[in-house]
């Protein structure tokens, strides 16, 4: 099984800007991150909400070949 190397905090930031951008252009990256800073966050939610009808089958499958891509 090939590693894949950890990419650290700066290269996440800057992947999820990109993904921001591309997704909701660049004024809407902004409202996003402008949300984000001034309202607290429930991960937990947010957590139950993207893997809500998923088995821990189906997450650990996908998690496992993000792995090895």
């Amino acid at each position: 099984m090939k590693s894949k190397k950890m990419i650290d905090e700066q290269e996440i930031l800057l992947k999820g800007i990109e993904a921001l951008n591309q997704s909701l252009g660049i004024t809407g990256a902004l409202r996003f991150l402008s949300i984000l800073q001034k309202n607290s966050t429930d991960y937990v939610e947010i957590s139950q909400q993207l893997y809500q009808d998923q088995t821990i089958d189906d997450i650990f499958e996908r998690a496992n070949k993000n792995w090895q891509d």
